[in-house]
């Protein structure tokens, strides 16, 4: 943090001679000063932190964040994103976009672990500025072990009404080496659109691969990506 070396305000003052009119110029420190015909007092103030030339000659404290009287403005629309990435692991099942992919391996996850639907439910709850996925449902509470993400979607979905918006339009997208998604992508397109309540034309799903690099590119995991746009009904 900078530390300002000097925290009042001096003043420059001008005085004219009356018999020469030649003007003197003083700096003077905050006090009380006489002179034969006046008496007057300089009070202290404390320096804004900004340069001189910009500094105000009145005090302002400021006590903490500034805060408006007005209520806060409805947008006609918001935007939200989503991530999560889930670690995959033999012997669980693999659920994506609440369909069951045939698979090796399955997500190890408290819940279900269905990626794709955990970050829809993160850019939601993003888009109304509320606690993401993680805070509403910890995974510190036993009741959501195992529980199917239809839950969590269905929650974002009640909150997303009630603060009277509904989907403009969705866009996910999925990122894993394998299984191939193409035999399954319309499934869970549908399914998540009935989820949200919205048509399927506002609702789109893309898979890539991670062309072989890191957890995800040695099928060692799976992350999807999700923008949502919000309208105000």
């Amino acid at each position: 943090m900078a530390m300002a070396t000097n925290l009042y305000t001096s003043y420059s003052i001008t005085a004219t001679k009356a018999h020469n009119n030649k003007s003197v110029s003083l700096s003077l420190q905050p006090g009380t000063y006489s002179t034969s015909h006046v008496k007057f007092t300089l009070p202290i103030q404390k320096r804004t932190g900004l340069p001189i030339s910009a500094a105000s000659t009145t005090a302002t404290q400021v006590e903490g964040p500034a805060t408006s009287s007005k209520a806060p403005k409805t947008l006609p629309f918001r935007v939200g994103h989503g991530f999560d990435l889930h670690r995959l692991e033999p012997g669980y099942p693999l659920i994506i976009g609440g369909i069951d992919v045939p698979h090796d391996r399955g997500w190890e996850a408290h819940s279900d672990g269905d990626v794709l639907l955990h970050c829809v439910v993160d850019a939601i709850l993003g888009a109304l500025g509320l606690p993401d996925i993680g805070q509403i449902f910890p995974d510190s509470d036993p009741k959501w072990k195992g529980a199917p993400s239809s839950v969590f979607i269905k929650e974002a979905v009640r909150l997303m009404h009630e603060a009277g918006y509904e989907i403009g339009n969705l866009d996910a997208t999925l990122i894993l080496q394998r299984p191939k998604l193409s035999p399954h992508k319309e499934s869970m397109r549908a399914n998540l659109s009935e989820l949200l309540g919205a048509d399927p034309s506002v609702v789109n799903l893309k898979a890539k691969t991670h062309e072989k690099v890191d957890s995800l590119g040695e099928n060692r995991s799976i992350a999807a990506h999700t923008v949502v746009l919000l309208m105000k009904k």
